[in-house]
């Protein structure tokens, strides 16, 4: 092991054993993930509380997409003297909680975003580290003593429920599964269930497996019991590992769905100086603000998005036979995948922010691919090969996207090859596309909406219930297709047709004209949320949300200017909390401040309060349209999130929080855009 080795950053929550609430460990996560949309994932205790909890989730080819391979490991250290001592903890149903490594844990650490342990066990001081290869489907779990002279045996028993990381907790065949040895090769595999064989390898000294086959029933996973769902499953183990450890004898298990010719290409200790080299490089490559304390952080928290989407071998072929590679964002994780509106979001924070200029290429170029009717894919479900489409926004975003791209990197080539595409796509949407998505030639407005979808990024759906359609023009919409408009119109001039400019300029003048007459709510001071609401002419939804913060984020802004400070005096003083922005007034009566409880309850308020920390970033960026130059003003409203690193998930950014204080973290532990537009103004504010 490598004891000089400095990591350019570090956050590191200390423990007092038996002295702290052993829940604190048990709410706070930490999440690894490998490049293709696979992961790691587990409580700071050990427990697993979600059924997407595991060592090794791993990102398999259509059909199968992301499946649990590995779940738990228990871990424990023996002695000469017969005492025994856990590590890892583990709940059972009925309340028996068991934590055992509490009482000996003594920090816990992310160092260059990768999850460490410390544990003080007697006289010696043990290390314990878990690591993904990038691109590959296989997990590292390496344990050292640090400090002391003793020597134990470690004790390793691996458990298993092979399953797709959605089923619930309590389906599918769990065990016993078949094992085979072939020297110091294990592999399990669970008969006739389209699962890949699982290769386990311990590296150490004189290391050994004792076949002692065990259930574990009534695995309690208590996050999937707050949320509703079933939280009671077994687990299966075919034996465990054992291997004396001493200071200068080190011990890794190794996880892979690989073929052992990937597995044991590089062994533990270069498979992590490998990763701490690429990490070292994500560094190098951001710009010079994104690449010191916080905002390194941040930039290590936006890796575990950019992926490489497994097994899309025909787009991968596309791809390369134009010299291109295929990436995508996942939108968050555990459950999300690949998103058209996050990713389009997200872009600028998580590639450009970070210098990952070329990867930005893939990714707009990716999606440029998949346009249909003139709509980019609302989302790409686990495991297909095909996009859903039933999105109003996310194609709009894509101008968005396309225009910061080629502002930081003045690729002539990329916008010559997607400017026939983005024509086609306005063309398609003035004509009229999928789910009533059609301009209207009264007022050159956006309307969208057909009953059943949810079109806007406010998306919660439940059975038959939409929960907010927000059919008819809505006000970001038309923000955004004014942008839209006004980009296609300016890359048209760059391209040198400024006939075909003049058209979309003229079409903008109308919308502009239009949106400022027909949004703007005298009597609140702030912008309608939707216009002509389900398609009644003259009607209008006076919901203060703040969709209508884009009206003045957007590099075009569609709101006249003498109207942008009293709709950022309303946002700011109905909207803004110190985590983002609520997506609804508290003074509305549907207003719901707390997001929790089971389905219909969270999506009952995704969008009825709840606040969304990706929504900090067009604030800021309006903040600094209407107070030019105020960095150290519009930075006040990013103070708490490097203090929220420290919680919910260690090292990144939830999705949302509760709209009234204490604002706790809820939905995913990791969002993309949460990172990214964070991620974005921090350095856009640093001075």
């Amino acid at each position: 092991m490598d004891r000089s080795y400095e990591p350019a950053v570090v956050r590191r929550i200390e423990w007092a054993g038996k002295k702290m609430a052993p829940e604190a460990l048990l709410d706070r996560e930490w999440i690894v993930s490998n490049g293709l949309g696979g992961y790691a994932s587990g409580t700071l205790a050990g427990a697993i509380t979600r059924r997407y909890h595991g060592l090794l989730i791993a990102a398999l080819p259509a059909p199968l997409g992301r499946a649990v391979m590995w779940n738990h490991l228990s871990d424990g250290l023996h002695f000469d003297d017969g005492e025994v001592i856990s590590l890892a903890g583990e709940e059972r149903a009925g309340g028996r909680l068991s934590l055992y490594g509490v009482e000996h844990l003594r920090e816990f650490r992310l160092e260059d975003g990768l999850p460490v342990w410390v544990y003080q066990v007697r006289d010696i001081v043990l290390e314990k580290r878990v690591l993904l290869p990038h691109l590959q489907n296989t997990v590292h779990v390496s344990y050292r003593i640090i400090e002391g002279n003793a020597k134990a045996r470690l004790e390793l028993r691996p458990a298993f429920h092979f399953r797709h990381h959605e089923i619930p907790v309590n389906k599918g065949k769990v065990g016993p599964y078949r094992l085979s040895a072939v020297d110091s090769r294990f592999e399990i595999a669970p008969p006739r269930s389209g699962f890949p064989t699982l290769r386990m390898k311990l590296y150490g000294g004189e290391a050994a497996f004792t076949i002692a086959a065990a259930n574990f029933p009534q695995v309690l996973y208590r996050v999937e019991q707050s949320r509703g769902y079933a939280s009671e499953g077994d687990l299966w183990s075919p034996g465990f590992f054992h291997v004396d450890l001493s200071a200068d004898k080190p011990a890794t298990l190794v996880g892979s769905t690989e073929k052992w010719e990937i597995v044991e290409v590089l062994d533990p200790l270069q498979a992590l100086f490998a990763e701490r080299e690429r990490r070292a490089r994500l560094l190098d490559s951001a710009e010079g603000k994104a690449a010191d304390g916080f905002s390194a952080e941040l930039t290590f928290a936006a890796d575990q998005f950019v992926i490489t989407p497994a097994g899309r071998f025909e787009e991968a072929a596309r791809a390369h036979a134009a010299g291109d590679e295929v990436r995508t964002v996942i939108a968050g994780y555990h459950w999300f995948t690949d998103w058209g509106r996050d990713t389009m979001i997200s872009l600028e924070g998580l590639t450009l922010t970070t210098g990952r200029w070329l990867e930005a290429g893939y990714i707009l170029r990716t999606f440029a691919y998949y346009v249909r009717d003139g709509l980019i894919p609302n989302m790409f479900p686990d495991g297909a090969k095909e996009g859903k489409y039933h999105t109003a926004d996310a194609t709009l975003w894509f101008f968005h996207a396309i225009q910061r791209y080629m502002q930081a990197t003045k690729d002539r080539t990329t916008l010559k090859l997607l400017l026939p595409v983005m024509v086609g796509i306005v063309e398609q949407h003035i004509r009229g596309t999928r789910f009533n998505i059609h301009v209207d030639p009264a007022d050159g407005l956006l309307a969208q909406g057909e009953q059943g979808y949810q079109l806007t990024w406010m998306d919660a759906k439940m059975g038959d219930w939409v929960v907010t359609p927000r059919r008819g023009k809505a006000v970001e919409i038309n923000a955004l297709w004014y942008n839209a408009l006004c980009l296609v119109a300016d890359w048209l001039h760059q391209a040198g047709d400024s006939h075909g400019a003049a058209k979309y300029e003229e079409q903008a003048h109308q919308a502009r004209v239009s949106f400022n007459q027909r949004f703007w709510y005298n009597d609140g001071g702030y912008l309608y949320d939707v216009v002509d609401c389900n398609g009644e002419a003259g009607s209008f939804d006076t919901s203060c949300r703040p969709n209508q913060i884009f009206a003045i984020s957007l590099d075009h802004a569609v709101l006249d200017q003498q109207r942008w400070a009293s709709v950022l005096d309303v946002v700011q003083s109905k909207l803004l909390t110190p985590v983002g922005l609520r997506s609804l007034a508290p003074d509305d009566p549907e207003y719901k401040p707390i997001y929790s409880g089971d389905l219909r309850s969270r999506d009952g308020a995704y969008h009825q309060g709840t606040v969304w920390a990706w929504l900090i970033g067009p604030f800021i960026d309006a903040w600094l349209q209407l107070h030019p130059g105020d960095n150290k003003g519009a930075r006040e409203f990013l103070k708490v999130f490097p203090q929220h690193l420290s919680d919910n998930g260690v090292g990144t950014i939830s999705e949302v929080f509760d709209a009234r204080n204490p604002h706790f973290a809820g939905g995913c532990i990791a969002q993309a855009w949460s990172v990214a537009e964070v991620l974005r103004c921090w350095v856009k504010t640093q001075d």
